[in-house]
């Protein structure tokens, strides 16, 4: 017999397959434990990155040319009119009363970021009320006249540009869009008791047009829909006026905080200010979740199994004069005798502590009722 020169492969044994299996199991291990360190990561960033628009942005409400260049500065925006105008009109949670602001400086740059959010609007085929309607409805004029003609220029030019045929010059819709603004502000204001009538609104237009007037086909239309349907301008005055109301606080900043029944922890951004304590679930939110006036209370360093870099607000025993919204919106009383809160760090805690100690205020009356109560309890046996 011709002996074989092919090598014979021993089998692995029973032990040597085990080991193998044991160390792939091994690897895949680590493989999956690097994937859920990478996903943890990035969702880390992104969140870190979402706070960061927050943030921008709720500056931008109270500070509309900080808040442009706080967006600049955290790259989320370039330093161009196109990028500028496409946040301004797509941007979820900015005031409308603040892009309005904007809009309406005269800088080189607030021109080009007008002109370009102007053109972000398709008014092809509008006729002019409507394009008046989607125009006005993306932002709130500002007060001053010098902005209103600004915008309003912008507004003529583009809307000549996307209908030609509709007006001989962009001065006479200049014209005719402001008289609307006028006219609509006149036919829906409940103070104004003397309503103009359409042949007022014709006459007022003669002569408006290159070499003769408007069609008053064209008038009559845009009278009769005004007439029908008011621009419905945005009406975001009182949360301006709240977002002003937090403007140079004495302290803000993310803290994480416990909550009331289900003792969960949730992070909150705090504003210090007058005296008060406000907590919101995001920096550009308007109105907060919670008030904790600081009337009264005490600030005590707190150690926590769960977290570190406690500390806690309470009222001596008594409950805390806040107020909560609750998920239906509805404001109601808060039942705290405590609140714990959890800040980043140490310098972060002794920073806040500082701060809220240099904030109470205190009423003798309330420590006066809560002697009498302690003197109560005592005399009936409790």
């Amino acid at each position: 017999m011709n002996q074989s020169n092919e090598t014979k492969i021993a089998s692995p044994t029973r032990d040597e397959l085990m080991e193998q299996i044991k160390n792939l199991q091994n690897d895949i291990t680590e493989i999956v434990a690097e994937i859920d360190d990478f996903e943890r990561l990035q969702l880390s960033r992104k969140k870190q990155r979402d706070n960061e628009l927050l943030s921008a942005s709720r500056k931008f409400n109270m500070d509309p040319e900080k808040g442009i260049q706080l967006l600049i500065t955290k790259k989320f925006v370039e330093k161009e009119p196109e990028q500028i105008a496409n946040f301004l009109f797509n941007g979820a949670g900015l005031s409308k009363a603040a892009i309005g602001e904007y809009l309406g400086q005269r800088e080189s740059l607030n021109i080009q970021v007008l002109k370009a959010f102007v053109k972000c609007h398709n008014f092809n085929k509008l006729s002019l009320v409507d394009a008046l309607r989607r125009f006005l409805g993306s932002f709130r004029l500002p007060g001053e006249a010098q902005k209103i003609d600004r915008i309003m220029e912008s507004f003529s030019a583009h809307y000549c540009q996307c209908n030609p045929s509709t007006f001989k010059s962009t001065d006479s819709c200049y014209i005719v869009s402001f008289s609307l603004i006028i006219l609509n502000t006149s036919l829906h204001n409940p103070s104004v008791k003397e309503k103009p009538d359409l042949q007022n609104f014709i006459s007022l237009h003669k002569g408006v047009h290159p070499g003769g007037d408007l069609p008053t086909e064209l008038l009559t239309d845009m009278y009769e829909s005004l007439k029908k349907e008011p621009f419905q301008l945005p009406e975001d005055e009182d949360a301006w006026e709240l977002t002003l109301a937090f403007q140079k606080p004495q302290r803000e900043g993310w803290l994480l905080k416990t909550g009331g029944r289900v003792k969960t922890w949730k992070k909150r951004w705090f504003i210090l200010k007058d005296n008060c304590l406000y907590y919101f679930e995001y920096t550009t939110d308007k109105d907060p979740l919670g008030i904790i006036p600081l009337e009264n209370l005490c600030v005590e360093l707190a150690e926590d199994p769960k977290k570190p870099h406690c500390f806690d607000l309470h009222a001596r025993g008594q409950t805390i004069k806040a107020c909560k919204t609750q998920a239906d919106g509805k404001k109601v009383q808060g039942n705290h005798q405590s609140y714990r809160l959890s800040a980043a760090n140490h310098e972060e805690r002794e920073s806040w502590v500082q701060s809220l100690r240099s904030s109470i205020s205190w009423d003798p009356f309330y420590e006066t009722v809560t002697i009498q109560k302690r003197i109560s309890a005592i005399k009936n046996g409790h």
